[in-house]
């Protein structure tokens, strides 16, 4: 019998969501996670028994995942996880601070009152886990601050197209070394600096603060080499 496929189970949050995106949220932690290596066949059968479910949502995670680049059907051997090594991760992190930053120039001409007003709470929030150190209320901090801003740009193919991209940003993440304390405090400069621009409504410094700021943490992270950062 083969050995069932490493899946997380449902999160609460995940219960009221469609099958297929219960499907594609999980099998696409289990690749990002490295629980499903480059290479691994991933059976439509195996995958919707894992899952309690029928074959019809299992195949459109599939189809989600394929169209992302994260799995891809070869000829007579089915669908197997993409090899995405760190080259290609590369050069998706150097699109995606180049999305990041027309996103928060879209947004600083978008904000209003309320939005700047949750943006500041999220600083509070990232100031106080910088300064306990956790990685883990500061990387929800993170997420929820680019979720807002790419709900406040407004435009729905960028957005789309950020969400894809930051799962590879996470595959990165889960290979390297991560941030040490000292990078934290450049973290929260950095966000306060595209937070400052936002209030100033300045598009072009939006743009370029948040460009550099993911360039940053791609460095930080070992996906791009330190030369990277300084660019303009």
């Amino acid at each position: 019998m083969a050995a069932p496929l490493p899946l997380r189970m449902n999160l609460p949050e995940e219960e009221a969501l469609p099958l297929g995106e219960q499907a594609f949220r999980r099998l696409r932690d289990a690749i990002i996670r490295g629980a499903l290596p480059a290479g691994r066949k991933i059976s439509e059968r195996r995958l919707a028994a894992s899952l309690g479910i029928s074959a019809q949502p299992v195949r459109e995670a599939l189809r989600r995942l394929e169209r992302d680049g994260m799995v891809i059907t070869l000829p007579r051997s089915g669908t197997v996880v993409a090899d995405v090594g760190p080259g290609q991760l590369a050069e998706l992190g150097r699109i995606r601070a180049a999305l990041e930053g027309v996103a928060a120039a879209l947004a600083a001409e978008q904000l209003d009152r309320d939005g700047l007003a949750a943006l500041t709470a999220l600083l509070r929030r990232m100031e106080a886990g910088t300064a306990a150190q956790d990685h883990a209320a500061l990387d929800a901090a993170n997420e929820e601050f680019h979720a807002l801003i790419h709900c406040a740009a407004g435009n729905a193919f960028l957005t789309r197209s950020l969400t894809s991209l930051r799962a590879y940003d996470q595959a990165g993440r889960h290979r390297a070394v991560g941030s040490t304390p000292r990078d934290l405090p450049k973290a929260l400069a950095e966000h306060k600096a595209i937070v400052a621009a936002f209030r100033r409504r300045d598009p072009a410094l939006a743009e370029a603060r948040m460009r550099q700021h993911v360039l940053r943490s791609l460095v930080t992270n070992g996906v791009l080499p330190a030369a990277v950062k300084k660019a303009r």
